[in-house]
């Protein structure tokens, strides 16, 4: 089985089989009102598309794919947007044969099936769309094979991805492509796919006339919940219109959505883009101090059924790199908060993880720790090692004294202060400074204590807090 092309199973295609739409209709003109309301929606033309105009202009790409121009497209963006959609439009305006495969269930012998049968097909002047749904799963070795495909254009790929292709489809197939970004869909652009389910004849309204009437605050709750993605909001319509006819009535009303939809799901893909963006919004705001979006942020990755240990390890990341020793208690308190995750799992981690939140985001903030030793591994990278003082070199094996080692050296516990005043860096770094405390919080305090380490040291530097 395969995905339809807002995600629902359709019927199963396989190399040999024919485009998905006959060439007169859609699909549900043949396969009957049985099919779901987000299959029986789908657009039959590029007209029909809904949202994406920034891609569907005069002489954009995807109107010259649809013309029958032959070049391979990645379409990136988040569910429900039309991704699938989009392939199967294009295929059907050229009458192109249909072919898709999952990167979920497809292994290279599918693939390889798949494009041999395109390239009989090709001898009789039949071309093939081949559509890959979530690519980002295929592996290198799978990308591979696609790629002479490509190259050739053998097949015209359509393939989509809600994960960056940056990061998962190898370089060489993607320079041969054209990256498509997909935004996702207005409020405006699924209040009018609501609009036309209502109205048509292959959504909601029966071929006796009779429509269902959708409520103005069903709309507006209804397009929160959907949250821009198109499946969900004909989804929740239909299961909602559904419960309305069981009890009589042809009205979509907050009461019977309510009872048609639990709770709102969360725009979250684990494995994909928003994975990044939503840790990298949750991670900013406690480096911001912002406590609310911590939460909330957090509160996103937890229901979405985020690995709680994956957050843990981020907030003991951040409790040294945007911390730091402005609040040294910190980094103690992400660590007990990862070992409790660990102890007592979720749901109750979720509160160990919430205070580890509340304090690191109210700690004062300080980025004096990752500076110093970046700037310390720079020197290192860039060739400023030297020799190590012969003072503090090793002494304890034999030979070690006629070499000078370990002479002159003062052991710090003899000192008044426990201070030995000499020469620790090597000759090349004399006077070079890496940690360079702030006066936010703790390293207010420990920046005084600096100046007076390096007077004692001999290095009458300004090490004070910078302002």
């Amino acid at each position: 089985m395969t995905e339809d092309l807002f995600g629902d199973v359709a019927a199963p295609i396989g190399p040999a089989a024919g485009s998905l739409a006959s060439p007169t209709g859609s699909l549900a003109d043949s396969a009957g009102d049985h099919l779901p309301l987000a299959v029986r929606m789908r657009p039959r033309t590029v007209e029909e598309i809904v949202g994406q105009q920034h891609l569907l202009g005069a002489g954009s790409p995807l109107r010259r794919l649809a013309a029958g121009e032959a070049m391979s497209v990645f379409l990136w963006g988040p569910p429900g947007v039309g991704k699938t959609t989009i392939a199967a439009v294009v295929s059907q305006s050229t009458q192109r044969r249909f072919v898709e495969v999952s990167a979920v269930t497809a292994g290279v012998k599918e693939v390889r099936a798949v494009l041999d049968q395109a390239r009989r097909d090709l001898r009789t002047g039949q071309e093939t769309v081949l559509f890959v749904d979530e690519v980002h799963r295929f592996s290198r070795t799978q990308q591979d094979v696609l790629l002479p495909a490509v190259e050739n254009r053998l097949v015209t790929l359509v393939a989509a991805t809600t994960e960056n292709p940056s990061f998962s489809v190898i370089s060489p197939l993607l320079s041969r492509s054209l990256l498509l970004t997909l935004r996702p869909l207005t409020d405006d652009d699924v209040s009018a796919l609501l609009d036309r389910a209502l109205t048509e004849e292959r959504g909601l309204r029966t071929r006796a006339g009779e429509a269902y009437e959708l409520t103005g605050p069903a709309r507006t709750t209804l397009l929160r919940l959907a949250g821009g993605d198109a499946r969900r909001a004909l989804t929740y319509l239909e299961e909602a219109a559904a419960g309305a006819a069981a009890v009589g009535s042809r009205t979509v009303d907050d009461d019977a959505l309510a009872r048609a939809v639990d709770q709102a799901s969360v725009r979250y893909d684990r494995d994909g883009d928003q994975h990044y963006d939503v840790i990298s919004a949750f991670i900013k705001s406690v480096r911001g101090s912002d406590v609310q979006a911590s939460l909330h942020y957090l509160a996103r990755m937890i229901t979405a059924g985020e690995d709680p240990r994956f957050i843990a390890r981020r907030l003991v990341v951040l409790a040294s790199e945007d911390i730091g020793l402005a609040d040294p208690s910190a980094l103690t308190t992400a660590v007990a908060a990862a070992d409790a995750v660990a102890l007592i799992g979720m749901p109750e981690g979720r509160i160990n993880l919430a205070q580890a939140v509340i304090a690191l985001a109210l700690a004062p903030k300080s980025n004096a720790v990752i500076a110093a030793i970046s700037a310390a591994i720079a020197d290192v990278e860039a060739g400023l090692i030297g020799l190590v003082p012969p003072h503090l070199r090793d002494a304890h094996y034999a030979g070690a004294k006629k070499l000078g080692h370990g002479e002159g050296y003062r052991y710090a516990h003899d000192e008044p202060r426990g201070i030995a005043a000499q020469q620790y860096l090597p000759d090349e770094l004399t006077g070079v400074r890496y940690y360079t405390p702030t006066d936010h919080g703790g390293e207010a305090a420990i920046g005084a204590r600096l100046t007076r380490i390096e007077e004692l040291l001999g290095r009458a530097t300004d090490a004070s807090p910078e302002k």
